[in-house]
């Protein structure tokens, strides 16, 4: 591959161009993490500037395409900023109207530790295959669902991993979601096709991530929850805000509109505005209050230091270092796709693939190597399928077998990097650190595993047969062409 330029002409980019700024960002990374206990961005953002050095340097591009290459990439990404920071309005929103305490409220009054966790992962399912969305699902019952957990004396990090468990299960099934209509699109796969073949490694996962945290909700219901504690939680919610089922209406509504397939953006506004009509209304807050707290969140001041770490969340200011990772991580994956890094590095994998095991192992890496480098589950799913789909094609497997690959790592380990535009959302939306709820995540965890288990023992593996093989697959190629990436 080479190009012209004004000048100088670009050169092949080899393994090692691509491998150096790799190590540089994880030896970075781990240092600043471990030792500093700073936050990702610089290292993520000197890795990204010694990818294009190195690109300018050493294969002769111009820093001008490489600019190119980053604000694409960016511009890409720049809806998902925008969700974020209107999430933090909808948090701030529905606080001081009386939304999230309410549900927080009911929740604790009915909930009990040894029920809790495995409830979460239904609930944020059923909330996920409904509407299609990861993201909605936390930034709706996923708070309420915080407050709950921390209410019954569950560690954050834990609820946090059933929450994202359920959410991602439900979104990778929904046919609402765009990831799962994306991922047959770059594979040339039918969508209920690849749904049905996503079932087989999904409900095995689904199976372990429940009983692994039925057992760990046995552990806490062994744990006496603090009966003062939890009427004092109770009796200062009751006291701060007005509490009643009515004020359900205002995420049933949202919810209903992702349903219907709104968009996010006006969708999630619309939400953040009627949670401003119900605090007028039933809490009687000021309307300049209200504004306040859609741009710095809402502040609690009640006295009870467990109710205000609860509900001390929210506005937009909040989800600005989260939009800035996201930034400094396209940043990096920009640099690194303009100049043909992570094409070399994919190809790398590729090159160990002889047998159909390792192919699905390469994809599965592929994918969680474009999560963490280019920060982007979209970027995942697209440049893996179009690296892998001719080669699934010459060994004769069907166009879902690579579909359900993208998706059991594209989809599901794109949560589970900090710095991923699903991770920070994560972070920011549920109120948890970095890392900390990753080992909790059962479900995005087991079910790449249990697809590379798939791809060496050939269970559910399924193959193209003779009419399929002399058909083409238009839908490839539409998808091929028209590079389809869409949220």
């Amino acid at each position: 591959m080479k190009k012209e330029t004004t000048s100088k002409v670009v050169k092949e980019t080899k393994f090692i161009h691509a491998l150096i700024p790799l190590v540089f960002l994880i030896i970075s990374l781990g240092y600043t993490i471990r030792y500093t206990n700073a936050a990702p961005h610089i290292p993520i953002i000197i890795s990204g500037m010694l990818a294009a050095c190195i690109a300018m340097f050493f294969l002769n591009y111009r820093w001008e395409s490489i600019l190119e290459g980053i604000l694409e990439t960016i511009k890409s990404s720049m809806e998902a900023a925008l969700i974020l920071l209107i999430i933090g309005m909808v948090v701030g929103s529905w606080i001081i109207s009386g939304v999230v305490p309410t549900m927080i409220f009911y929740g604790l009054k009915i909930m009990s530790p040894s029920i809790f966790l495995p409830a979460t992962l239904l609930l944020s399912l059923i909330v996920a295959i409904a509407t299609g969305s990861s993201w909605s699902t936390a930034a709706t019952i996923g708070i309420a669902l915080m407050g709950v957990g921390a209410g019954l004396g569950i560690p954050a990090p834990v609820t946090a991993g059933a929450i994202i468990s359920g959410a991602y299960m439900g979104d990778k099934l929904s046919p609402l979601s765009d990831t799962t209509n994306l991922a047959p699109a770059m594979a040339g796969s039918d969508l209920f096709d690849h749904i049905k073949a996503m079932l087989y490694t999904t409900i095995p996962a689904f199976i372990i991530t429940i009983i692994l945290f039925s057992i760990i909700g046995m552990k806490y219901s062994q744990i006496e929850v603090d009966a003062s504690i939890l009427n004092s939680i109770l009796m200062t919610l009751d006291e701060q805000f007005y509490i009643s089922p009515i004020l359900f209406v205002v995420p049933l509504i949202t919810i209903g509109l992702v349903v219907k397939k709104v968009p996010a953006i006006p969708g999630l506004l619309f939400g953040s505005i009627i949670g401003g009509v119900a605090a007028v209304i039933f809490q009687k807050v000021p309307l300049k209050d209200f504004v306040t707290s859609l741009q710095v969140g809402y502040i609690s001041n009640s006295g009870n230091e467990m109710v205000d770490a609860l509900l001390t969340r929210g506005g937009m200011d909040s989800m600005m270092w989260t939009v800035a990772l996201i930034i400094c991580a396209l940043f990096l994956g920009g640099v690194m796709e303009k100049t043909g890094m992570l094409n070399v590095l994919a190809m790398k994998i590729l090159s160990i693939a002889n047998s159909t095991g390792s192919l699905i192992l390469s994809t599965l890496l592929t994918a969680l190597a474009v999560n963490i480098l280019a920060a982007e589950q979209y970027l995942s799913i697209v440049i893996t399928g179009r690296i892998f789909k001719d080669v699934y094609r010459e060994k004769n497997l069907h166009p879902v077998t690579l579909s359900r690959a993208l998706e059991d790592s594209g989809t599901m380990t794109s949560p589970l990097i900090p710095w991923n535009s699903c991770g920070a959302y994560m972070i920011a939306t549920l109120g948890i650190a970095p890392w900390v709820y990753v080992p909790y995540c059962f479900m995005n965890i087991i079910s790449p595993i249990i697809s590379c288990i798939y791809g060496y023992t050939g269970f559910t593996i399924k193959h193209l047969n003779e009419e399929e093989i002399k058909k083409p697959n238009f839908k490839h190629i539409v998808a091929t062409v028209l590079g389809v990436v869409g949220k």
